[in-house]
């Protein structure tokens, strides 16, 4: 079988032990690395150098997921991975991440891979070689970003969390999150909903909603679903304040009360502020408009969903 190996490097202006725990935390990859979906740390060691995780991740346009080993080195500046279960056409895919201090404030990173196809197919080499030349560009320019801009994007960066009791059951509250194809029927502010899942527990949500003006906004993100209790989900087309948006539907039962919540992470984009809210908007500004405008419709989703649990119970 055919094993192909690949490098891939950046300079950062940043310092290694900083670039090293931001790689190291991979529960917020989603939010530095456009690929990245979901991440969920599945078990570690006492010492925290091993690790098992799965990833859901966009390759070439398609949302694919594997579980990953991994192997810490703080000391050496080194991060191994190899993928336990790959998603086809993969058969084996590894590597390592290498930082290397260039001076107190920059940083070496270099992204090593070795991979092979399921039946050393040729046209499945191109498109894992294709993926993983994208990907790694991807990667390493949004890491190099989100270091560099760290201390800004405190400032830019929020969360929040809005949560609803439904006297109901927490599987018919999620039924009404999941079953996202239903929306444009049940959803007064959704017009259409286009839902695929090909993978079993992985969805792509497309769908034109409705704001208070009466425009329509189309919006399409990768969904991952983990049945009864949580749905995370990355938006990749966004509206013009956001570069990034992530979040969770969890749902928690308790002696038949169910805590039904939506939780939002997001990065403004403020190259849009001006033009969206005028000339003497602030951060502050598009911070309150955009978390209004998040909160409105998902808590209106989870009356919705609370009305539909309700009544089944």
């Amino acid at each position: 079988m055919t094993t192909r190996e690949v490098e891939h490097e950046i300079t950062i202006g940043a310092p290694a032990g900083a670039v090293y725990r931001l790689l190291a935390e991979v529960t917020n990859w989603p939010r530095i690395f456009p690929p990245t979906i979901h991440v969920d740390r599945v078990e570690a060691d006492a010492a925290g150098t091993e690790e098992r995780i799965r990833i859901w991740a966009t390759a070439n346009g398609d949302a694919k997921n594997w579980t990953s080993r991994r192997t810490l080195d703080p000391e050496g500046l080194k991060i191994t991975f190899r993928q336990e279960v790959p998603a086809a056409p993969v058969a084996a895919m590894g590597g390592t991440w290498i930082l290397e201090p260039l001076g107190e404030e920059e940083t070496r990173v270099r992204l090593l891979h070795d991979y092979s196809a399921i039946g050393d197919d040729p046209h499945d080499l191109l498109w894992i070689e294709r993926a993983v030349d994208k990907n790694s560009l991807s990667e390493l320019a949004a890491l190099k970003k989100n270091v560099e801009l760290a201390h800004a994007a405190e400032e830019l960066t929020f969360s929040f969390t809005d949560t609803v009791e439904i006297n109901g059951s927490a599987k018919d509250a999620f039924d009404f999150i999941n079953e996202a194809d239903r929306w444009a029927e049940r959803l007064p502010h959704v017009a259409t909903v286009r839902l695929t899942e090909d993978t079993p527990g992985l969805q792509t949500l497309e769908m034109d909603t409705r704001a208070k003006d009466g425009s329509v906004h189309t919006t399409k993100s990768y969904r991952v679903v983990f049945p009864d209790h949580k749905i995370a989900y990355k938006q990749v087309t966004l509206p013009a304040l956001m570069v990034l948006h992530t979040g969770e539907w969890t749902f928690v039962e308790t002696d038949g009360v169910t805590a039904a919540s939506s939780q939002h992470t997001v990065t403004l984009n403020t190259d849009n502020i001006e033009k969206i809210l005028g000339p003497q908007a602030t951060v502050a500004d598009a911070r309150a408009y955009v978390h209004t405008a998040l909160s409105t419709n998902s808590t209106a989703t989870l009356n919705h969903a609370k009305a539909h649990a309700e009544q089944k119970s």
